[in-house]
C-alpha cells in the first residue's frame, strides 16, 4: 500500500485521551506500535529484509569497481539534439534522459542489481551507478563529485539533464547538489528512497563525522531547512513504516516549503529492501517518466 501526499502538510497532534477512555495516549500508542509491529505485511517484510540482505553480501563484491557508462547506440556527438533523439526513444516519456544511480552509506552500486534492470527493461535505455568511497568525509565532498559524475554523463551522452534516484544517504547527497550546489540545473528530478531528509536517531550510535551529520538537527540537516527558492529540480521522497535506519520514519519525508516535492509512504518495506521492491521499482519508474509529476489537491492511496 502506498500514500502520496504534497510537501509541508500541516502536523496532526493527537489529544491528550480519547473520550470515555481511561487509558492514556501513550500506552495506546505503544500498543498499537506493537500490533504493527507484527502485522501479516510487517512479518512479511522483515523476512524479505533478511533475503535480501543475504542476497545483497554475496552481489557486493560484484559492485565495487565503477561501472563504465553504456551510451546509446543511436547517439553520436553534436550530430542530433536530445528533443530530436527523444523522436527515436522505445519511450517518448523517458526520452533516453540517463539516469544515475547513487548507493548509500558503506554501500556499492550492487545494491541497484534490481531497479537497475527493471528500469532499462520499462525503457530507460541509459541507466548507470555511481560508486563513491566508504570513507566519505562529509555529505558536501561527496555532493561536488557526483556533480562531476553528472556532467561527465551529460557530456558524453549528449544530454542537457538526468534523473537521479538515491538510496539511503545517496538520497541526501543528491539532494544536497540540487539545493546547495546548483544541481538543479542538470538534475531533471531526483527520487529519495529511505533517504533520512531530517536525520536518524541512529546517527547518535557512531561518532565519525559524516554519520554525525545525519544526527537530527545537524548543521547539515539546518543547512538543507534554509529557504531554497531558486530550485527547479522536482524531489519525490519514498520512505516506509518499516524502516530500521531511518528513526523516525516520517524522517524520511522531505518537507521543505521551496521544494517541489512529493512524499510517498510505502508500508511494510525495510530499508535494503526499498530498491528491489515491485512497488517501489514501479514509482520510481512512472515519476522519471513523468507520470506522477501533476499537482494532486489531496493525498492518495494506491495499492
Amino acid at each position: 500500500m502506498f500514500s502520496t501526499d504534497l510537501p509541508s502538510a500541516p502536523a496532526w497532534h493527537a489529544p491528550a485521551a480519547e473520550a470515555g477512555s481511561d487509558v492514556p495516549t501513550p500506552v495506546r500508542a505503544t500498543v498499537r506500535g506493537l500490533r504493527a509491529l507484527v502485522s501479516p505485511a510487517a512479518l512479511t517484510g522483515s523476512l524479505t529484509e533478511l533475503a535480501w540482505v543475504g542476497a545483497h553480501a554475496l552481489l557486493y563484491p560484484l559492485g565495487t569497481r565503477t561501472e563504465q557508462l553504456r551510451l546509446d547506440g543511436r547517439y553520436r556527438p553534436g550530430a542530433q539534439p536530445p528533443v530530436v533523439r527523444a523522436l527515436f526513444a522505445d519511450d517518448p516519456l523517458a526520452a533516453h534522459i540517463p539516469v544515475v544511480l547513487v548507493h548509500g552509506l558503506v554501500d556499492n552500486r550492487s545494491i541497484f542489481t534490481v531497479m537497475r534492470r527493471a528500469l532499462r527493461r520499462r525503457g530507460f535505455a541509459q541507466v548507470c551507478t555511481w560508486n563513491y568511497s566508504p570513507f566519505q568525509r562529509d555529505v558536501q565532498s561527496a555532493a561536488e563529485a557526483l556533480g562531476r559524475h553528472v556532467e561527465r554523463v551529460c557530456r558524453e551522452t549528449g544530454h542537457d539533464r538526468v534523473h537521479v534516484v538515491g538510496h539511503s544517504l545517496g538520497g541526501l547527497v543528491a539532494r544536497y547538489l540540487v539545493q546547495r550546489l546548483g544541481g538543479d540545473e542538470r538534475v531533471e528530478s531526483l527520487v529519495t528512497l529511505g533517504t533520512p531528509h531530517a536525520g536518524s536517531r541512529w546517527a547518535h550510535v557512531l561518532p565519525t563525522p559524516l554519520v554525525r551529520q545525519l544526527r537530527p538537527g545537524s548543521a547539515l540537516i539546518r543547512e538543507l531547512a534554509e529557504p531554497a527558492p531558486t530550485c527547479r529540480t522536482t524531489i519525490t521522497a519514498v520512505y516506509s513504516d518499516l524502516d530500521q535506519m531511518v528513526v523516525p520514519s516520517s524522517a524520511g519525508r522531505c518537507d521543505h516549503p521551496d521544494l517541489q516535492a512529493r512524499n510517498v509512504l510505502v508500508r511494510g518495506v525495510g530499508h535494503m529492501s526499498l530498491p528491489i521492491h515491485r512497488g517501489v521499482v514501479d514509482e520510481v519508474a512512472a515519476t522519471l517518466a513523468g507520470l506522477r509529476n501533476r499537482a494532486e489537491t489531496a493525498p492518495a492511496a494506491v495499492a
